[in-house]
Formats: C-alpha cells, sequence, structure tokens
C-alpha cells in the first residue's frame, strides 16, 4: 500500500480528509484511514496520504467517515401544496433535510403515481441538490390519501410500467400502499407492474386484515427483492407468546424478501424492533419514512433513526451497512454507498456522542440508551453541503479586510 498515492497530484484540486475511523462495510473497511477527492469521485482510501498532496485538507480526526446515506422511505413531493396530503402539504422538499443528516441519496416512496410523476419530476426531482430516486405508486394519482388507494379499477400495471420505465434512470420500484380491503389486488397489480418494468415492489400493508395475513404477504405473495416496509409496526406479529422470534420471518428473508424499517409516524415500535434486533433480525434497510409529521415527533431524522438501531444492539459496522451500501442495492444503484477508488464522493461525517440519551417510538414508547450519532459535515459528489462546525472553512483573520467584498464593490467608510 502506497504510503503517498497522490505525490503527483499536488495542486489540482484534491481534497483530503484526514484521520478520520473509515466504516465502509461494502470494503471491509473500519479502521483510521485517510481518504482523498478529486472531480467529485473517491481518489484514494489509504492508511496514510501526505497532506502536502492535497489542496485542501480537512482534520476529521476522532470523527467517523462513512458512505452518504442511502434513506429509501422518504416523501418529497411537496410541491401540489395539497392540504393534509402525503402527496402535498405532508412531503418535504429533500434539501432541506438531507444533508444536514448525512443523507446524500432518497428514495421518494410513491407519494406520486403515474398520473402525477412527470410534475414530481419536473418539480421535485429535477430541482433538488440531493440525489433524488421514487418508487411510483400503483394508484395513479398517488398518495393524496389513503382513499384515493382503494379503487382496483385504477391500478393500471401496463401503464404504470410504461411510466416507470420512460423514467427508468429515476425510477427504482412500484409502491402499493394503504390498501384497506380484504383481497390483494394492490399489491398482485403492483406485481404486475413491476414483472413488466423489471423494477422490485415495496408494500407499505396499510390496513392489516385478517383475510390477508402478513405472514403470508412475504413468505407467499412477495417476490426476491421486493420490500417489505414498517416492518416493525405494531400489527407485524414478531414475537412469539414463549418470547422467540416467528420462523416466518426468517423463511422470508431465506426467500430473498427484504426488509425495510420505515420508522415514519406510526410505524416503529420498541416493542417489536427492540426483540427482533436482539434476536437476529435486523431491517435490511434503516430508513425515515420522513414526512412533516415524522420529522416532529419520534422520529425525527436519519440520525436518530440509526441510533436507534445502534443502542438496540447493531453494532456501529452493521448501523452503517443498512443505512449506506445494502440500501443502495436494494434500489439497483451499487455505484452508490461506499467509498470505493472511482465511486461518487458521497460522504458522511460523524460524532458518536456518549451519555445518557432518551429515545422516543411512534406511540409514545421510551428507550434510553448511551450513544447517539450526531452529523459533523456531509459531502455530496466531492462538494461540502453540510458542515456544522465550520472544518472547511479557514479563521477569518487569516483572510484579509477585503474578503466579502466582490470585484467592483468598494468598502466606503463614513465620513
Amino acid at each position: 500500500m502506497s504510503e503517498n498515492p497522490l505525490v503527483n497530484l499536488r495542486g489540482k484540486e484534491v481534497v483530503l480528509l484526514k484521520g478520520g475511523r473509515v466504516i465502509d462495510p461494502k470494503n471491509g473497511i473500519d479502521e483510521v484511514r485517510d481518504v482523498a477527492i478529486k472531480n467529485g469521485k473517491i481518489l484514494a482510501v489509504e492508511k496514510r496520504i501526505d497532506a502536502a498532496a492535497a489542496e485542501k485538507v480537512i482534520d476529521v480526526s476522532t470523527l467517523i467517515v462513512t458512505p452518504g446515506v442511502v434513506d429509501i422511505h422518504t416523501h418529497l413531493f411537496a410541491t401540489t401544496w395539497l392540504p393534509d396530503a402525503w402527496a402535498g402539504e405532508k412531503s418535504v422538499l429533500p434539501d432541506g433535510f438531507s444533508f444536514r443528516s448525512g443523507t446524500t441519496t432518497m428514495v421518494d416512496a410513491g407519494s406520486a403515481g403515474r398520473r402525477t410523476f412527470e410534475i414530481f419530476r419536473t418539480t421535485v426531482i429535477e430541482r433538488a441538490k440531493t440525489r433524488v430516486f421514487a418508487l411510483v405508486n400503483i394508484a395513479s394519482y398517488g398518495m393524496i390519501n389513503d382513499m384515493i388507494e382503494q379503487y382496483p379499477e385504477d391500478f393500471d400495471p401496463k401503464a404504470t410500467a410504461e411510466m416507470a420505465l420512460k423514467h427508468k434512470d429515476v425510477v427504482v420500484g412500484i409502491k402499493s400502499a394503504h390498501y384497506w380491503r380484504p383481497d390483494w389486488t394492490s399489491m398482485q397489480r403492483a406485481m404486475e407492474a413491476g414483472e413488466a418494468a423489471g423494477l422490485p415492489v415495496m408494500v407499505d400493508f396499510g390496513y392489516f386484515r385478517k383475510e390477508r395475513p402478513y405472514w403470508e404477504l412475504v413468505t407467499k405473495v412477495l417476490r426476491p427483492g421486493d420490500i417489505s416496509t414498517h416492518c416493525f409496526r405494531g400489527p407485524v406479529p414478531i414475537v412469539r407468546s414463549d418470547g422467540g422470534l416467528y420462523r416466518y420471518l426468517f423463511e422470508a428473508r431465506d426467500k430473498g424478501v427484504l426488509f425495510d424499517l420505515g420508522h415514519g409516524g406510526g410505524s416503529f415500535l420498541f416493542r417489536n424492533a427492540l426483540p427482533a434486533i436482539r434476536g437476529g433480525f435486523y431491517p435490511d434497510s434503516i430508513s425515515t419514512d420522513l414526512h412533516t409529521d415524522s420529522m416532529n415527533a419520534g422520529m425525527m431524522d436519519m440520525p436518530t433513526t440509526m441510533s436507534k438501531c445502534l443502542v438496540m444492539g447493531m453494532s456501529l459496522y452493521d448501523v452503517i451497512a443498512h443505512s449506506t451500501h445494502i440500501p443502495a442495492q436494494m434500489i439497483g444503484h451499487p455505484e452508490l454507498g461506499h467509498l470505493s477508488v472511482g465511486a461518487p464522493a458521497d460522504i458522511a461525517i460523524w460524532r458518536l456522542l456518549e451519555g445518557r440519551f432518551g429515545y422516543k417510538d411512534s406511540h409514545g414508547g421510551r428507550l434510553y440508551g448511551d450513544k447517539r450519532l450526531l452529523c459533523e459535515m456531509t459531502l455530496k459528489d466531492g462538494c461540502v453541503v453540510w458542515d456544522l462546525n465550520a472544518r472547511d472553512a479557514v479563521d477569518y483573520e487569516m483572510l484579509g479586510q477585503t474578503y466579502g467584498i466582490r470585484e467592483g464593490e468598494f468598502l466606503i467608510p463614513p465620513p
């Protein structure tokens, strides 16, 4: 391993993150390393890189350096301004909530359907600095309200697949959500669209009915690669009367079905999550289900959600893996979620706080833990987009009297 792989690149816009604990699960790294960035890509990850080889050096010693977070369950279609709607005022615009939480990639989980997706793309996806992907809802108007997702005559697999394929650069799956009828129509039509488009399906089981039990969804209905979100929701059967975990969970996982945490405003209970994690049943993806209700309640943000998994018993290495590399694979974008040479330089830098911290689930349950993740800095495509403690800045006294004054402007003192 070279001690100075950048010796020939001095002065050519190389940024060096120096001395952080790098956790990169895809590459099996968990140790102190330096990370070099050039032209928005990872240039090198080495045990030692000479600081003189870089144009800019950012000291990240005592901090944790990871790939940028990939949050695969958010709601971002805020531009309809519809009151009390997931595809409206309950959604958030991505840039206001992504970078400050270490998140560089967000997936909108079906806020838009085939009739509204192109508006969503134009007004949100193409305007965001955050990397945004989306699931297309099988209900053609998306998540205006739960009622509009109940009409089977509106579930058109062919048209939904066509819309997904038309926008295959940003569409990563099909969504079925909030269905309350006793049949499987919403899920089945979503899977037909997924088959036609070659995409996975994410199911928010919505209203649990005895005619279509959850265990049957994940063991018999969903295909390998399909995703069950809200896996720690209250009605999900997790713990048997004897305290063990139901075997169907592991059978579904062995089949290839994936489980997304999807915290949200009402879909995460410590009563389910704690025994599941302690019993070895981790969520494949840690995600927020970010919207205006959840962000102002127990969920709060991605660092808080990750911290809950940490204090419930997942190792920091596993928490990072299930927030970066694994979810990137789940949405078919394996180029993201890791720090391999040549990969996009999407990076989150964390401080791991120790103390006594209280965490709240979606229904007022509290759990105390001794750790909490705090996002200190985020880089997207090599650019610093969040900097909590000004590590990317220069002492103002070193900048001289003319800094902050543009060419052609003059500082005119009073008489």
